[in-house]
């Protein structure tokens, strides 16, 4: 009898999320682009999972393993395309009059933006490089964790990365909203342009989607990157610590760079925290099945 293959905990996070989107979906009749996109996705998605699981036990089942730790990143990216289906006929931008007056207060009654600019061009365009790197965070946290020779830990690092972008791509749809770079575009601008905020405005016309911007995903991922990396390499805490140090600074890139508001980036770091929670979670559930194992050695009758 041929067994049922089998999802990673990773996958199932994902395939949770498509889910979800299919059925809220239905909570938004007046989003014009959506249809029946979520249902199709979900199909797809699931099938793209079980097909991997089943390769695996096949002729190429190292090269199938390898593939899957790298797979659910690639779909998240689809997780965030999907939302674009979720914009609206028009913004009333009634939650941006509200947060852009915490930003106000932030950038020049606290001189949030002279601080950042008072060495120059120096640190606005570290900030923007941190802010072009988001994407490519989880990519260089597998690697790690491969070249740290811990590459069993992968799902778990995925399953938290996951849980802490995933859930604030899902709030979205409640949040209709765009930039402040684009509602208020002579307001707080970066009194220092770089090639590397051209460079990140010229891929967000271009690539990124216009639904929402509350809450900061690109925050919410960053710190989860971090909560995640402090999970699987406990004794190598630089990983962690560095990784949190980069979720900071793209925390201040997207403040500064007018991508996003403060309200948004306070909601993203919130939410990571519910990721942080996981890991911790998985931490202690790791240590207490180690244990039982680590004392029946211990009892166990010298040869």
């Amino acid at each position: 009898m041929t067994s049922w293959p089998r999802l990673r905990a990773s996958e199932w996070i994902l395939v949770s999320f498509f889910a979800y989107v299919a059925i809220v979906s239905h909570w938004f009749p007046a989003r014009p682009n959506l249809h029946h996109q979520p249902v199709i996705i979900l199909a797809v998605v699931i099938a793209l999972f079980l097909v991997l699981a089943r390769l695996q036990h096949g002729g190429a089942a190292a090269a199938v393993s390898a593939c899957r730790d790298f797979v659910p990143i690639l779909v998240t990216l689809v997780a965030f395309r999907e939302m674009e289906y979720f914009l609206p006929h028009r913004f009333d931008h009634h939650f941006e009059n509200i947060w852009i007056t915490w930003d106000r207060t932030l950038l020049d009654s606290w001189h949030f933006r002279t601080a950042i600019e008072k060495l120059g061009p120096t640190l606005p365009l570290f900030l923007e490089f941190c802010y072009l790197l988001v994407y490519a965070l989880p990519f260089y946290c597998v690697g790690v964790l491969y070249g740290q020779g811990r590459r069993s830990g992968v799902d778990h690092f995925l399953m938290v990365y996951l849980t802490g972008t995933l859930v604030a791509y899902g709030l979205f749809p409640f949040f209709p909203s765009q930039p402040p770079r684009l509602v208020f575009p002579n307001l707080d601008s970066p009194g220092i342009d770089t090639v590397l905020r051209q460079m990140n405005l010229a891929i967000l016309r271009t690539a990124t989607i216009h639904v929402g911007v509350f809450p900061s995903a690109h925050v919410s991922s960053a710190f989860s990157a971090a909560w995640g990396m402090f999970l699987i390499l406990p004794r190598k805490k630089v990983f962690g610590w560095t990784s949190l140090l980069y979720a900071v600074s793209v925390s201040i890139a997207t403040i500064y760079g007018r991508y996003h508001y403060a309200a948004d980036v306070l909601a993203g770091f919130a939410v990571s925290l519910g990721a942080g929670s996981l890991a911790i979670l998985l931490q202690r559930f790791r240590i207490s099945s180690e244990i039982p194992g680590a004392l029946r050695q211990v009892r166990a009758p010298a040869n």
